[in-house]
């Protein structure tokens, strides 16, 4: 059985899915852009700018949940540009702590509405 999560205090989804879905003692968050909330607009056209909003988001999302970054055993990043690796790498270590999720990091050729970086997880209560 799934049940369908979401808050007004991360962007709404801009297609046909939910922003995140748990089944069981898992939850699967869509990926998130970095774009805030309150105005739909990217936070900024930096990729360090638009992962802290992406990172906002999953934040949202999860608290929705009942759950907290802690909660995350896998993350997904997508980048449209490897050579922001580290820059994405110093706001990700601002979230996680040891023992670290699991994390793929894959170049795209482009996301959604221009985005430069794109983030999803999953988590486990």
């Amino acid at each position: 059985m799934k049940q369908a999560i979401s808050t007004k205090s991360a962007p709404a989804a801009i297609g046909p899915y939910s922003q995140a879905v748990k089944a069981g003692n898992l939850v699967f968050l869509s990926g998130q852009l970095g774009i805030n909330p309150e105005t739909g607009e990217f936070a900024a056209n930096n990729v360090s700018e638009q992962a802290e909003q992406a990172f906002k988001n999953i934040g949202a999302v999860l608290t929705e949940a009942g759950l907290g970054f802690d909660n995350i055993v896998k993350t997904t990043v997508f980048l449209i540009n490897m050579d922001d690796f580290a820059a994405l790498n110093a706001v990700y270590a601002q979230y996680f702590h040891q023992p670290y999720p699991a994390r793929s990091a894959v170049a795209v050729k482009t996301l959604p509405k221009g985005g430069l970086v794109e983030v999803e997880v999953i988590a486990a209560s």
